[in-house]
């Protein structure tokens, strides 16, 4: 126990003196929470850039219900100009030009963006529908009304703290495991610690130890920044975050010292551990949604460790679901964990 108590307040002041480990570990992840999180955090739906060609009398005449959720969804611009406009909506400059012709309505799209395309063809056949319906002086047999299923005051910070903090606890787990196993051995510290009586149990224990805490530490940090700058608000099982991050540290320590037991140098570690939490960081959403990837993209997430980590900190902290949503993405990274760790042993060496 004494070795162990020895050991840990040895790297914990490592830690605390090694200013680029703090950089690279605690602020330079929080600055892409701020950047982002001042980015989008007044982010809400953008609105279609619509020309109107002339008169459009059914837009201009509408009722003041119907004009203020027109102007909601379309930046709406006005000319005479019918060549110039079709040549803004060709060049992209707008995603629709709309014309009356006697009682046609002539909406004009470009097919380069598809999903621009379908969404202002799909919104302006539901007013001229309404339109339609309007003028015929039947009520509707159906109505539709539609609610968000989240808080009505979720914001996009919500979505952006657990993915973040996934990315920032995997980046300083994995560097701090691998940069640390190969200094040591580089400057010989690891065959003294070796030869001495200290176990390896104790060494590794204080290591697990020092990277569980510097990943509460990002925890607090982020969570508190994200809180007070940004309004983020956590719901009731949010703690399920915690057991959460600390498996994810185990996955990504074992990570850390399967690419420092491969790497001779400093350089080389830090080379390959960028290599792997980086585009994996991607893969597994930290920093854009999967949702409009390719459908082979999102299977590959699943079978990454930061995929899980980001996908259970999401259902715990923001959707509200209970502790049951964290059990399956911990026992994957624990698996992840022990697998990745057992090969990390064989091919560990105490020096070069």
């Amino acid at each position: 126990m004494t070795a162990f108590k020895a050991l840990t307040r040895a790297q914990w002041k490592g830690f605390l003196r090694d200013k680029q480990t703090l950089f690279w570990t605690v602020l330079f992840p929080l600055m892409f929470l701020l950047l982002f999180g001042t980015l989008f955090q007044n982010a809400g739906a953008a609105k279609s850039k619509m020309v109107m060609i002339g008169d459009v009398a059914v837009i201009n005449q509408m009722p003041q219900q119907a004009k203020d959720a027109w102007n909601d969804l379309f930046d709406v611009s006005t000319t005479t100009d019918r060549a110039a406009a079709l040549d803004k909506v060709r060049k992209g400059d707008a995603d629709a030009a709309i014309e009356m012709d006697g009682p046609t309505i002539l909406l004009h799209y470009s097919q380069a963006d598809k999903v621009k395309a379908a969404v202002v063809q799909g919104t302006v056949s539901s007013f001229v529908d309404n339109v339609n319906l309007a003028l015929s002086g039947k009520p509707p047999a159906l109505t539709l009304k539609t609610e968000q299923v989240e808080d009505k005051s979720l914001k996009v910070i919500q979505y952006l703290t657990p993915g973040l903090l996934g990315w920032a606890v995997a980046m300083g787990a994995t560097f701090g495991a691998a940069m640390t196993l190969v200094t040591w051995r580089q400057s010989k510290l690891l065959r003294r610690l070796r030869l001495s009586p200290i176990p390896t149990a104790s060494l590794v224990a204080s290591r697990t130890l020092i990277s569980i805490v510097i990943a509460m530490i990002q925890t607090a940090i982020f969570v508190g920044v994200a809180m007070a700058i940004f309004g983020l608000k956590l719901t009731g099982y949010w703690w399920m975050a915690i057991p959460l991050i600390i498996c994810g540290t185990l996955a990504f320590m074992a990570i850390g010292l399967l690419a420092g037991a491969i790497s001779k140098t400093a350089e080389a570690a830090s080379g390959l551990a960028n290599l792997i939490i980086l585009p994996m960081a991607f893969l597994s959403g930290s920093f854009i949604p999967l949702d409009g990837a390719p459908s082979w993209l999102t299977t590959v997430s699943k079978f990454l460790p930061l995929g899980h980590l980001n996908s259970g900190m999401l259902d715990v902290m923001v959707r509200g679901q209970g502790p049951g949503a964290a059990v399956q993405p911990m026992l994957v990274l624990l698996g992840f964990a022990v697998v990745v760790g057992l090969i990390a042993t064989r091919l560990f060496r105490w020096e070069d």
